[in-house]
């Protein structure tokens, strides 16, 4: 939890990326398809649950980019030499734990209280270091990683 977006904002992101003319595909494990058909919406294909790892290998390969917090997605996403918007938590050095080998953008921020702490739960109220961002600053995000 210490490294998750809201739900809500993800939503806003989807929206505001399906608004300026991406198709965005929304993934998650067998466990959260509520969480992904909430955060889909009307606005984007709902793969929740329904993908192998393989197939999200692949579903990631053809993405033109990722946004995603820092977890194994945004790990194989770069594996698979797609850029990626990270939503990253100060929990653990973004230095070391960043996507490898690819464009990336890092958002939130990095000199949060919650710095170096390896936190799992955020243990500031209001998560602020990545309560803080935007969809607007996502789809900046996804336009300069790929223009």
């Amino acid at each position: 939890p210490a490294r998750a977006w809201p739900p809500s904002r993800h939503r806003e992101a989807v929206e505001a990326l399906a608004d300026e003319g991406f198709a965005v595909v929304v993934t998650g494990g067998p466990g959260e398809r509520a969480l992904t058909a909430h955060v889909a919406g009307g606005h984007a294909i709902d793969l929740g649950g329904l993908t192998s790892l393989p197939e999200l290998a692949g579903v990631l390969r053809d993405a033109c980019a990722l946004v995603a917090g820092n977890t194994g997605p945004a790990h194989l996403a770069a594996a698979v030499g797609t850029p990626v918007v990270s939503l990253f938590s100060p929990v653990v050095p973004a230095g070391r734990w960043a996507p490898y080998g690819v464009p990336y953008v890092l958002l939130g921020d990095q000199e949060g209280p919650c710095k170096d702490t390896r936190a799992r739960i955020c243990p500031v109220d209001g998560h602020p270091c990545l309560a803080g961002v935007t969809a607007a600053q996502v789809v900046k995000a996804v336009g300069e990683l790929v223009s």
